[in-house]
């Protein structure tokens, strides 16, 4: 028995020995086989190191006469992080380190900013060395997928297009399509008037865009045959409310596309885009009355350019983004601040009430008149406008170097730029400049007038006056066309929302800020929403 249990033991030890050198073996067998694995992770590594280091060492160097170059250390991604995090912080710290031009690597490209205010004119009369539309075509192409216009198949016809901003912007088409603007807002207001005189809460970022989204489409782009109709108001508002969803879902994802992702990675502003541009078709568009000139001047002249229908369909898209895009957020930055300010909300309301003074509203379908010179007297919705735009544009004015030359500032300093580098101006340098405007992040409604309630256009840096102290339309070759037109529909937002409404925010005191993630796109929207309480007024019968 003894000798059986012996063997038994005996057996059972020489399979444990053999199970463990199996198990060792395995284990070899997988270190054999992670070796290869481990050293291509590690060649992968090495290479990629490797790659970065001979980029760098091979990378740009500066040359003698040309600006601080400031590369960081990650070949091409240079300094996109620090700039794209805080903008604004950023250029101060670097203007302080480096001077007043500097050029920087953001996202593999050479930006050379100007920070001396008093050399933004100097940049702008480089039209010879400096190319404004290159760059404007080019991002318009990649982002709203319309033809190349910078090609020259349409260069020479693009160029009329072009011209049909100012021909159509200024003067009396101006003046046209700022009354068109008028009688939309007013229909689109007394549409959303509560019967009662109970109060309405919504958000006041809502509020904003549904009445001036409507508004401006339609004094745009006219209206269908079913809209003049009066059973078919119910079928145009739900269009309408298809519309602004799209256009915002689109306009969410433009910080995104404007970085250089593809609008094909980006699902939902594709399909928005394309919603967009199918109710924009020509097709459609033919069968819109009340167009105005400026919409329907530009279909004469793609129609003549023979672009496809699609591609003619987009360029309007782009065109509606053109002026909705920083009027929305300008419009709800204007009501809010009026609505927390009491001495503003009373300076408006007191203008609001004395231009519109013997206008006599008998009944609800009367609507107001503003003709160009009450418009023009409006200097406190003027001033609170101005302010609102100081506070809230974040926009940056880029040029393209077509060729090396030398710029010289405003001091007599000189900077040799490259053909194709970009030059670029922070315009919000100059709004936030506490040595410009005093306490630059407060809120002052009479900031741009006077002491006889007049337009103030006196701005002082060390002790000289500023040509360029508010830039929130751009300037020179990049100034907004339809800047007029915009001051002006945010006007008569402003005066026909404070004539019918009582307004009132739901929590005056909470702080609002603006979504910094659109710097360098114009407007900075609100970070969030706020709630606005209003209701219809119980007389708008001035005495």
């Amino acid at each position: 028995m003894f000798i059986v249990l012996r063997q038994a033991c005996c057996g059972a030890r020489l399979k444990a020995r053999s199970r463990n050198k199996l198990s060792i073996c395995r284990l070899v067998g997988k270190e054999k086989r992670r070796l290869p694995e481990m050293a291509t992770f590690l060649v992968i590594i090495t290479t990629i190191l490797l790659t970065f280091w001979i980029v760098w060492i091979c990378g740009r160097k500066r040359r003698k006469g040309e600006p601080p170059l400031i590369t960081g250390w990650l070949p091409f991604i240079g300094v996109t992080l620090d700039y794209v995090s805080n903008p604004l912080g950023f250029l101060r710290e670097t203007q302080k380190k480096y001077g007043n031009v500097f050029t920087c690597t953001i996202a593999g490209k050479y930006f050379t900013f100007v920070t001396d205010p008093f050399s933004f004119s100097t940049v702008m009369r480089q039209s010879k060395n400096l190319d404004f539309q290159k760059f404007a075509v080019g991002f318009s192409h990649r982002v709203f997928g319309h033809a190349d216009f910078s090609a020259s198949l349409f260069s020479e016809s693009y160029r009329e297009v072009h011209s049909i901003f100012r021909q159509t912007l200024q003067g009396l088409s101006l003046h046209q399509l700022t009354e068109t603007m008028l009688g939309n807002l007013q229909m689109v207001l007394e549409r959303g008037l509560p019967y009662e005189h109970d109060w309405l809460e919504e958000g006041l970022q809502s509020f904003t865009n549904r009445i001036m989204f409507e508004a401006g489409f339609l004094t745009l782009f006219g209206k269908d045959e079913g809209f003049l109709q009066a059973n078919g108001m119910s079928g145009t508002k739900i269009c309408m409310q298809k519309a602004v969803r799209d256009f915002l879902a689109f306009d969410r994802s433009f910080p995104v596309l404007a970085a250089g992702v593809p609008i094909g990675l980006c699902a939902e502003a594709w399909k928005a885009r394309e919603a967009l541009a199918e109710e924009l078709l020509h097709d459609k568009l033919h069968h819109r009355k009340c167009i105005s000139d400026l919409i329907q001047r530009r279909m004469d002249a793609f129609d003549r350019m023979h672009l496809d229908e699609t591609g003619k369909a987009r360029t309007h898209v782009c065109m509606l983004w053109a002026s909705q895009a920083n009027t929305l957020p300008a419009a709800f930055w204007s009501l809010y601040y009026t609505l927390r300010s009491v001495d503003a909300f009373t300076a408006a309301c007191t203008e609001v009430n004395k231009v519109l003074s013997g206008q006599l509203i008998n009944n609800q379908d009367q609507t107001i008149g503003l003709s160009r010179e009450q418009l023009d007297s409006m200097t406190v919705l003027e001033s609170i406008i101005e302010e609102t735009l100081r506070l809230s544009s974040a926009s940056i004015m880029i040029r393209v170097a077509s060729n090396d030359f030398t710029l010289t500032l405003d001091s007599g300093q000189t900077a040799d730029v490259r053909k194709g580098d970009y030059i670029a101006l922070y315009p919000q340098l100059i709004h936030l400049d506490p040595e410009i405007y005093p306490d630059p992040t407060e809120f002052k409604y009479n900031r741009f007038l006077d002491e006889k309630g007049q337009r103030k256009s006196n701005f002082f840096k060390n002790e000289r006056r500023l040509k360029h102290f508010l830039m929130p339309f751009g300037s020179g070759a990049s100034e907004c066309p339809g800047r007029f037109f915009a001051v002006n529909e945010i006007k008569q937002f402003l005066a026909l929302t404070l004539w019918h409404y009582d307004l009132q925010l739901s929590d005056p005191d909470a702080t609002l800020v603006p979504d910094g993630t659109r710097a360098g796109l114009g407007i900075l929207p609100p970070s969030r929403d706020v709630f606005l309480r209003y209701r219809r007024k119980t007389n708008t019968t001035t005495e």
